[in-house]
């Protein structure tokens, strides 16, 4: 049957937006880069910036070869806990998924390998970047997407079985995304160890600043066009907006939380702290930014502010270290957002989102709210499923690499910095004399 144009135009704007949604999304990555080069020494700003381009190019081909497959491969023989279909984007564009909304996936893919490249920036070698980038694109992310965003995923709020009732709802990917790369990045960290300087002869913490810092986060909707049916001005535009807003608010309530809780406790305004902060505000979001109200976008910030600088504090009295904080921010902050959706989720949103409106439906919402406790024993599920899997997968892989001395560069590289020692040159012309050797000869020759 001949499709109407109607439908075709329809069809035509939803595409445009969510490659629109793809591109905002790939800033992530951008800003990301950025936020990791500023972090760092200049000695290691090429290396760190190097190691985020990576992550794009390998986890594009992962993900087109195996990772798509993993997360959205539905069809006869599909289950709950992997894909089986569409390797190689193989049958894709089917009545389901097309080219357009595998872009969108990617760009999440490739950021979660962004998150745990942060966590072991500064003394990592630029070989095992490659090997993790590959391995978490294609296959560790996709399975937990899988299990929370394909229909046919054991977590998913759109399956037709429902987890305890309501099937775990993380929009953006507070648990999929963030908590992912995070507890990747945690097992990085630990297994690597601290870098050298960053703890002084009697284990306490050394402050090794970064040179710089700029922060770019954002997230959206599948389709747009999508009318509510029991209203007759609403529809998915509507949450678009909320979501919008809500982010905001979290992040913008985390962001001054941090600062002045950073300032009672170190004694000075610290931008860096504050960046961080605004994004943990966002990070937690992103698992209910479409099912809140706005009032509990602000509670969200406000605790997702003190979780990031208690655990912070918690880890320079465990001797951990993590440049970037990613283990901390995206970690703790992801496994709070799926916390708080869980109590603050309401049910006229979740209806909205999940099932389009449609009137005469019910679902599970947050346990503050009255919702019961189907919704909020989801969400701690994955949470709990998540860390589990990240930990029986990438824990092994980074202590396998480690055994065989592809993870740590040596004290020499470290020192001189893996700009001049792994890429052959810095990135800024003006580095200062204690930043020496200035060139890759000098090094080499220092080496001997």
């Amino acid at each position: 049957m001949a499709v109407s144009w109607e439908q075709s135009v329809t069809s035509s704007i939803n595409a445009i937006y969510l490659l629109f949604s793809a591109y905002l999304v790939f800033v992530m990555q951008l800003g990301f880069a950025m936020l990791c080069a500023g972090s760092v020494r200049a000695k290691n700003a090429l290396n760190i910036m190097l190691t985020n381009v990576v992550d794009a190019v390998v986890g594009s081909l992962s993900y087109y070869l195996f990772g798509f497959a993993f997360a959205f491969g539905t069809g006869p023989g599909s289950n709950p806990f992997i894909g089986t279909h569409f390797f190689a984007l193989e049958g894709v564009p089917d009545g389901e998924y097309d080219y357009s909304f595998f872009l969108y996936q990617w760009s999440f893919a490739i950021a979660v390998a962004g998150i745990t490249s942060g966590s072991i920036a500064e003394r990592t070698q630029f070989g095992a970047y490659l090997i993790f980038s590959f391995f978490l694109s294609g296959f560790v992310y996709p399975i937990a997407a899988h299990w929370v965003w394909s229909s046919s995923g054991w977590l998913s709020p759109s399956s037709a079985n429902l987890f305890l009732g309501s099937g775990a709802i993380d929009f953006a990917g507070s648990g999929v995304v963030h908590l992912v790369g995070g507890i990747a990045g945690l097992w990085g960290s630990i297994i690597e160890g601290p870098r050298v300087g960053r703890f002084d002869a009697f284990g306490k913490p050394v402050s090794i600043k970064g040179h710089n810092a700029t922060l770019v986060v954002l997230g959206s909707f599948g389709e747009i066009l999508v009318a509510y049916p029991t209203t007759t001005d609403q529809g998915n535009w509507t949450a678009i907006g909320r979501t919008a807003v809500t982010t905001t608010l979290a992040g913008s309530m985390s962001g001054i939380v941090t600062l002045f809780g950073r300032r009672l406790l170190i004694g000075h305004w610290d931008a860096l702290d504050v960046c961080n902060g605004v994004l943990g505000g966002f990070v937690a979001i992103t698992s209910g930014c479409s099912v809140v109200e706005p009032w509990a976008a602000v509670i969200c910030g406000f605790v997702a502010a003190w979780v990031l600088i208690g655990l912070n504090m918690l880890a320079l009295k465990l001797h951990f270290d993590d440049p970037l904080e990613a283990a901390q921010l995206h970690g703790g902050c992801g496994a709070w957002g799926l916390i708080f959706t869980g109590l603050f989720a309401k049910e006229e949103f979740l209806i909205q989102v999940h099932d389009s409106g449609v009137g005469g439906i019910s679902r599970s919402s947050g346990l503050l709210l009255g919702g019961g406790w189907g919704l909020f024993g989801a969400q701690v599920t994955e949470l709990i499923v998540i860390a589990g899997w990240v930990s029986v997968t990438m824990g092994p892989l980074f202590y396998i690499l480690h055994k065989l001395r592809l993870l740590r560069i040596s004290i020499h590289e470290e020192v001189a910095g893996l700009d001049i020692s792994s890429h052959g040159g810095y990135a800024y012309h003006n580095q200062d004399e204690d930043e020496r050797p200035q060139r890759y000869n000098d090094y080499i020759q220092m080496r001997n």
